[in-house]
């Protein structure tokens, strides 16, 4: 998935100009070009800036978003300058570019899972955004953390056991939360832009054998909801 400067800043709320003045201050790398010169971002690209919009909301100066960022020593001094909007990051001592309304799980979430999260808040109504956090509060501990720690070439018996385990807690996401078979119900943007959005965001940010265990829990957890089929 490729977004041209124009697609990027319209998926991220922001401007055009806004992308160019990140880049000046070397906040957002610049991308590779297509073969007729135009800029070609990608799901990094997007996260970075929903990363930058976040600070910039909060009141961070664009001359300190990329210290606070990354979590420098001034970081705190930063955050304390600016609105009381920033008392819910400062209270669970959650990064300060957490997406909003997730402050409280900031611990429990990945990388990629804070990544996706920031582009969800981009896809998805904000009804749906306090459905996926009250989804992250439920999930278990060990199992999340056994698949954000999942290596690439993790093995066959790995795969189908994480899966396994898994299965249970997204079917009981499937039936307190039956929008999750329908996201085009809770979508901000068009089910067109979500779909290949989400696609794209998925495929970059989790590595093959988390895709394979997500996908293969998603079949179970559906299996699971259906129950058992025949004349029994």
């Amino acid at each position: 998935m490729a977004w041209s400067t124009r697609e990027l800043a319209e998926l991220a709320g922001t401007t055009v100009n806004t992308i160019r003045h990140c880049h000046r201050l070397g906040l957002i790398e610049e991308p590779d070009r297509r073969y007729n010169g135009y800029k070609k971002y990608g799901v990094r690209d997007l996260v970075c800036l929903l990363r930058i919009r976040r600070l910039a909301e909060l009141g961070v100066p664009l001359a300190r978003i990329a210290e606070v960022g990354a979590g420098g020593d001034g970081t705190p001094d930063a955050l304390r300058q600016v609105d009381a909007h920033l008392a819910a990051i400062l209270r669970d001592s959650a990064p300060a570019d957490v997406p909003q309304g997730f402050e409280s799980v900031a611990s429990r979430l990945s990388e990629a899972d804070s990544s996706i999260l920031h582009i969800y808040t981009r896809l998805y109504d904000e009804d749906a955004l306090a459905d996926l956090r009250r989804m992250v509060e439920a999930d278990p501990d060990d199992i999340s953390v056994a698949i954000d720690t999942l290596p690439p070439d993790a093995d066959e018996p790995t795969r189908a056991r994480l899966a396994e385990q898994l299965a249970p807690t997204l079917a009981k996401h499937l039936a307190d939360y039956p929008w999750l078979s329908d996201p085009a119900a809770r979508s901000s943007q068009s089910e067109q832009v979500t779909q290949q959005t989400f696609i794209a965001a998925v495929t970059e940010l989790y590595n093959k054998a988390q895709l394979d265990v997500l996908h293969r829990a998603s079949l179970l957890a559906q299996e699971q909801l259906e129950g058992p089929t025949g004349d029994g």
